[in-house]
């Protein structure tokens, strides 16, 4: 049970009039007129009203001194924490030499009458490397890999797959260079001959050879339908796209792979041919975070005494990047000084001090009177007139970065041969500082803890604190029953994180959105390492997730209209099975949750318009590389993982 908070004075404003009215009744019996058109009452009821002030005043003391002690626990405001999404340049033509794009490099929303634009900045520098087709190969995804580069020279057809294609068979192309994180264009030039695939959806799937393996490659553009018709292929090649030898010749390696034909996909009857070929970079993309960088700001001037404080110019300051870091003129040059959260170990002699990152505020060591009378001094102090200055930070954050795909479409500074910008998915991860609510409820639960991970709660809410972008954070042991027989890892933590994010209007999610951003990662572990028991192993990583697809046939009630219940019936399954909205409450898919064909039927027969769900086929599929095995009646997923949709089919009758 709780502890009651005590009214200090319960009083009211009809109260505190009547109480009046009774001494007056004892100190003046000769006043009578008790109305409220009498000057008396009038002077009661005015003085009643400020009375009622000082009253609600006097009640707020408690909630004053409960955050008064929040802030001696060490209790701060948590604060924004920016959005970010891939931001991609487009060039205006080929270039024959490198575009370089700066880290900082600033992206906006179109500003309107009613809302400012909402201003993004590059995190990294941006290289958009040319290229052009070197080679050109065929083969399987394992075995031996043939050169074809000379028949294509010769203006020969040279088949894509194998005679009779099969799951597996790839295309290679070679480029005379590796282009991390750029966009390539393929034009190829092909004949009519991949007999039985649908065009508008091959079986096909394009990937980056980086490093060792293999990863996808997003396709922004496909004019070839399948390889059937001359046409151009825009490719986003991953970041980690590397030269590597294949067919006997150094190049970065692209590929096309055949797929395994999902429920009621054509698939190739034969292989299609290409008869010439060409590459070229036409841009580039790169990750920008909702936040502006200022540099070299000055703060002010020391006044030479303890405990000053400053302010930024640009609150809040956003807590990812490189440290907060302030610097104080000395001589000809800047000293740094070095942040900690407290001044409770500091010496005169460090150069210590500590920031808000919510508010901005900059304070330096205090002089605190001991028992003795000496006064102690907890951190260096500026001295005097030296010019006091933040040597970069980033400011931004807030749900309000979360924008749409193509709302990221003004260039801010001119770069050149740059023709355009966009963000081709939304931006996710924006959440808005913390409110003094929240503070009081988390008040408890750091005395309860003190800062220290213990139990898996602790893990979890202190992740949450190091990365307030995190929507899920689930801590399990490191290692399975049975999947460490040598005892390896026992008494390891593993935590699984999901980042913010959302989906489309359907609700359909990209799956790279869920993967938690390498700094999310870093953070985290540092913070918990600093708070978990001494020799406790530590991972932090995504959770493994279970691709899902379901094929379903439904018959439309009287008067729906076929095409928007298809798009009801998919936004449903797309919103139930997501580990952010999905699960019977709405929360996100519980851990290791199985799925049951007959849940598909309730959560189709609940969509307005369907008068019948006629058949349901649930089929596991790997989200990764997008093959899909046989259907099944119930989908079991592994211990503290979680699904994902994949590509939902429903044919309304």
């Amino acid at each position: 049970m709780t502890l009651p908070v005590p009214n200090l004075d319960d009083r009211t404003f009809q109260e505190l009039v009547d109480e009046a009215k009774r001494l007056v009744q004892k100190r003046c019996p000769e006043w009578t007129d008790h109305n409220v058109s009498d000057p008396g009452v009038t002077l009661i009821e005015a003085f009643a009203t400020m009375v009622d002030q000082l009253v609600y005043r006097l009640n707020r003391v408690p909630e004053k001194n409960y955050l008064a002690f929040l802030d001696l626990i060490g209790v701060r405001l948590y604060p924004p924490t920016a959005a970010r999404a891939d931001v991609t340049f487009w060039l205006s033509a080929p270039q024959p030499e490198p575009v370089r794009i700066a880290a900082g490099t600033q992206v906006a929303t179109v500003r309107t009458e009613t809302e400012e634009a909402v201003v993004f900045s590059t995190a990294a520098d941006l290289a958009v490397v040319p290229c052009e087709l070197g080679r050109l190969a065929t083969g399987p995804a394992t075995g031996t890999v043939t050169d074809r580069t000379s028949e294509l020279a010769l203006g020969r057809d040279v088949p894509c797959f194998g005679p009779r294609p099969e799951p597996g068979d790839c295309l290679y192309a070679g480029l005379s260079a590796a282009v991390p994180g750029c966009a390539v264009v393929l034009r190829l030039d092909c004949r009519v001959d991949g007999v039985g695939v649908d065009p508008t959806d091959p079986p096909l799937r394009w990937e980056a050879l980086c490093g060792d393996e293999w990863l996808p490659c997003e396709v922004d553009q496909d004019e070839t339908g399948g390889f059937n018709k001359a046409g151009d292929v825009i490719l986003h090649v991953p970041a980690g796209h590397a030269t590597a030898v294949r067919a006997g010749a150094p190049a970065g390696w692209l590929r096309c792979r055949l797929l395994p034909a999902a429920p009621g996909q054509p698939a190739y009857v034969a292989s299609p041919t290409v008869r010439a070929a060409s590459a070229f970079t036409i841009g580039g993309s790169v990750q920008a975070l909702h936040a502006e960088n200022v540099a070299a700001e000055v703060l002010g001037v020391s006044e030479g005494v303890a405990g000053q404080s400053f302010q930024v110019a640009r609150a809040p300051v956003e807590p990812t990047g490189d440290p907060f870091v302030v610097e104080v003129a000395e001589g000809d040059g800047w000293t740094p000084w070095h942040r900690v959260d407290d001044f409770a170990s500091s010496t005169p002699a460090d150069r210590h001090f500590t920031v808000d990152l919510g508010s901005g505020r900059v304070d330096f060591g205090p002089a605190v009177r001991q028992p003795d009378g000496s006064v102690r001094e907890f951190g260096a102090v500026p001295a005097k007139d030296s010019t006091v200055r933040a040597r970069a930070y980033r400011t931004g954050g807030g749900r309000r970065g979360n924008v749409s795909a193509g709302a990221l479409r003004i260039l801010r500074s001119s770069v050149p041969f740059v023709a355009r910008v966009e963000n081709r998915r939304p931006a996710v991860g924006g959440v808005d500082g913390e409110s003094v609510d929240n503070a009081r409820v988390r008040g408890p639960m750091t005395l309860r803890t003190l800062h220290r991970a213990v139990v898996p709660a602790d893990y979890e809410r202190l992740a949450q604190q190091a990365a307030p972008g995190a929507a899920r954070v689930r801590c399990v042991p490191a290692a399975e029953p049975g999947e460490d027989p040598d005892g390896a890892s026992a008494g390891g933590v593993r935590l699984l994180v999901v980042p913010a994010g959302r989906g489309d209007a359907q609700g359909r999610i990209d799956f790279r959105d869920l993967e938690p951003p390498a700094d999310m990662l870093r953070a985290i572990a540092s913070w918990l390492h600093e708070r978990c028991p001494v020799g406790t192993r530590l991972v932090v990583e995504p959770p493994l997730y279970q691709g899902v697809t379901v094929a379903a046939r439904i018959q439309a009630g009287y008067g729906a209209a076929a095409g928007p219940l298809k798009e009801a019936a998919l936004s449903a399954l797309y919103r139930h099975f997501s580990p952010l909205t999905g699960g019977p409450d709405g929360q996100g898919w519980p851990f290791g949750r199985p799925v049951h064909a007959g849940e598909v039927f309730a959560v189709l027969q609940r969509v307005p318009g369907v008068e019948l769900v006629e058949d349901v086929k649930l089929f596991p599929a790997d989200p990764y590389t997008g093959e899909r095995t046989d259907p099944v009646g119930r989908i079991v997923l592994a211990p503290h993982s979680l699904v994902f949709s994949y590509r939902h089919d429903v044919q309304v009758r």
